[in-house]
């Protein structure tokens, strides 16, 4: 299996990105590709078919390479989840809680034969491995245990791609300081340099390539213009890289920028539509009065809730309410909504229960099992019979308090024909699911937004529109179109 490596000079150079392209281009050169990221750390996770989690960026390379996202093509992937410790995932399935020094303690070999017995199996199936590292190759204090960039490059013997980002400044030292600290076997697998997100005349940074390229003895691949990426974000700092820039909106809609945000992805689809305008709100931030507010999933929901207590972010969500607002939860925000979460356990808090936002007649419990599958369904509201697929990824049951819907007068509908999955209540402001990707549904997502168009006197979108997934298949070309275009791969020998 021919192999190639992406690894960065830091964290957010482009190395998801480059790897997505480079993915697209394999497969229409007619190479059988898959991606690879041996450990990843982020709170964006996908459910493969086999009802395994793997970070969101290998299902998107996944999609690129035209092929089905599956738990090798990221065998460890780690959850932060607060207090200096993460949630362990390999080969798709928790393992536990453990601390940074317990996991190079505990989990670096397990890792290690995972990691191995993965690109076995790929390379059964796939003539080419396109892999992705993490952050940078040489942190000198982590670099004997790490798993996921120079260790698997020289294990596959893998044509390796140093990318640099030119916005951060100091582009050049960040390069030849990289190169420096590899071990001479790690350097000789350096076949080539890219430079990211340069903005200007390239004509003004032609001599220093030469420079580079006549000091290091490596080709530079090409330059990379800045672009407006509309790929998802690894974690929660690629949100601060894409503010929005939409003037001509209609609708907008906040998102709560929760401590642990997870699966932020699912938004991905409400950005794409033109007359959206998405903002994320610190939970310290005055939330002033949008079109509707989502809170969304989070790896922790309890501290989480707290933060929202203790910033008065709670209060404003209810007063939001109270004046007729809209507010959706998701996941970690569906449990939210509810009167309590408890957790007798104290997988997540010391404290065995903590209020909800009072939204919703639900009740929480987290439970120590986790809930992965993907899951199609139909659905109730906004539409009646509409089709609609997505994703669960959870620790918890949900359950309704008939009681207190009684005594409340708080009336609700199921938001799916599954009742465990989502509800709305009678008046359609407050809904809540456990279902990711509900919005790359495209007909239901429109129907959604219908409803706030109605409270704003705009007339209805059309919901006879394809999926977001048709989109995203757009977007994997246009920057396949834009690698190919500016970088020449020819030293890779492929």
């Amino acid at each position: 299996m021919k192999a190639i490596m992406v690894v960065g000079t830091a964290s957010h150079t482009g190395k998801s990105s480059l790897v997505t392209a480079l993915c697209r281009l394999m497969w229409r050169k007619g190479w059988l590709v898959t991606p690879f990221k041996g450990q990843n750390m982020a709170l964006n996770a996908y459910v493969t078919a086999t009802t395994g989690e793997i970070g969101y960026a290998q299902a998107l390379q996944a999609w690129a390479a035209k092929t089905i996202p599956r738990v090798e093509m990221n065998p460890i992937l780690l959850k932060p989840q607060g207090n200096m410790t993460s949630q362990v995932i390999i080969k798709g399935e928790s393992v536990g809680v453990t601390s940074a020094k317990e996991y190079y303690e505990n989990y670096y070999e397990k890792g290690w034969q995972a990691i191995t017995e993965s690109l076995d199996i790929l390379s059964r199936e796939f003539d080419l491995i396109i892999c992705e590292g993490a952050g940078s190759p040489v942190e000198v204090n982590l670099k004997h245990r790490d798993l996921t960039n120079m260790r698997i490059a020289k294990h596959l013997k893998a044509d390796t791609i140093l990318i640099a980002d030119i916005e951060k400044g100091g582009v050049f030292a960040h390069i030849v300081g990289t190169l420096e600290l590899l071990e001479p076997e790690e350097r000789s697998l350096v076949k080539g340099i890219v430079i990211n997100k340069f903005r200007g005349d390239k004509s003004i940074l032609d001599p220093g390539l030469k420079w580079l390229e006549e000091y290091t003895k490596i080709p530079v691949l090409g330059v990379i213009p800045w672009f407006d990426s509309h790929l998802p974000a690894e974690d929660s700092l690629g949100l601060i890289e894409r503010p929005s820039r939409k003037i001509n909106y209609q609708l907008k809609i906040a998102v709560i920028k929760l401590p642990r945000i997870s699966n932020f992805t699912d938004f991905d689809p409400l950005e794409a539509e033109e007359s959206i305008l998405i903002e994320y709100i610190e939970p310290d931030q005055p939330l002033g009065y949008p079109d509707a507010v989502i809170i969304p999933g989070t790896k922790t929901t309890i501290p989480d809730l707290i933060v929202l207590e203790n910033t008065g972010m709670k209060a404003q969500i209810q007063e939001y309410v109270e004046s007729g607002g809209t507010v959706f939860g998701i996941c970690g925000g569906f449990q939210m909504l509810g009167h309590q979460v408890l957790d007798p356990d104290h997988l997540e808090n010391l404290n065995e229960s903590c209020q909800g936002l009072d939204l919703l007649p639900i009740q929480t419990t987290l439970k120590v099992e986790k809930i992965t599958r993907q899951r199609e369904v139909t659905a109730n509201y906004p539409q009646k019979g509409l089709p609609v697929d997505g994703y669960e990824i959870h620790q918890g049951y949900t359950e309704v308090i008939p009681a207190l819907s009684r005594q409340r007068k708080i009336g609700y509908n199921n938001l799916f024909d599954d009742p465990t999955l989502g509800l709305v209540n009678d008046n359609q402001s407050v809904w809540g699911c456990y279902l990711h990707g509900i919005f790359d549904n495209g007909a239901w997502r429109r129907a959604w937004l219908n409803t706030l168009r109605l409270k704003r006197g705009l007339p209805s979108l059309p919901t006879g529109i394809a999926n977001y997934r048709q989109q995203r298949e757009k977007i994997l070309d246009s920057l396949a179109d834009l690698i190919d275009e500016h970088l020449d791969l020819t030293p890779l020998k492929l």
